[in-house]
Formats: structure tokens, sequence, C-alpha cells
């Protein structure tokens, strides 16, 4: 199994990126593709089209978020991968990291720049305008 690490600091309060992640049409709008999300425990959630699916697991308000993660390129007998988002807030910024494991052999480097480039490029975009 492989994981991965990231993290980004954006110019916007804990509680409104906990609350963009977790709403179906702010996700969908800081990441430009249909988004549907919840911000209950063991709701599902999918991103990007579909392309991203999986369900809420553990939610602590303006702090973490943890949740199943899937894209359509697992095969069926692959169990989901995790993905935690921890939040801290400093001075009106917020320091988003990302800790994604349960990655099968080869992803966590696809999954690297995946997450750069449709989640973090998009995400510093919207919330500094």
């Amino acid at each position: 199994m492989e994981s991965l690490k990231l993290s980004i600091t954006l110019p916007v309060k804990a509680e409104k990126l906990y609350k963009a992640w977790l709403n179906s049409k702010e996700h969908s709008k800081f990441t430009g593709a249909e988004a549907k999300a919840s911000a209950k425990v063991n709701a599902k959630h999918s991103a990007w089209d579909g392309y991203i699916s999986g369900k809420n697991l553990e939610l602590k308000a303006n702090k973490k978020i943890v949740q199943s993660w899937r894209t359509s390129e697992f095969p069926e007998d692959v169990p989901d991968s995790t993905l935690e988002i921890t939040l801290e807030e400093k001075a009106g910024k917020t320091k988003l990291s990302l800790y994604h494991h349960g990655l099968q052999k080869g992803d966590a480097k696809k999954y690297t720049q995946g997450w750069k480039d449709f989640y973090f490029t998009p995400m510093k975009q919207h919330f500094s305008k």
C-alpha cells in the first residue's frame, strides 16, 4: 500500500474551507466539475463528475474531514483508500493538510499530481478572489 501527503495554505478561514468541501455547490465551484457532498457522517460523496466517490467517515467541524475515497479507475476488488484532511487556521489563512493512504502500488505518484492539478491549483484561484 502507498500513501501521499500534501499541504496548501489558502487565504480563507477554516470554517469556509470546511463547509465548501462538504457542500455540493461550493465543492463544484472550487474544482470546476460536478460534485455531490454532505456534512453528515456516513453520507456518500462524489466529485469530478463521478470520477471520485466514497463516504464521510469522520467529521470534526472546521478541523478534520476523513473520507473513504476511490476513483472509477480502481478495480472492483480493490478496497477504498482513505483521505484525511486537517485544517489549521492562523491569522485568517488556513493550512489544508491532505493525507491520502491505502492506495495501490504506483498510485501515490499519479494521485499526487492529480491533487495538485485538480484541487490545489483551482482552490488557490477560487479562494484568492
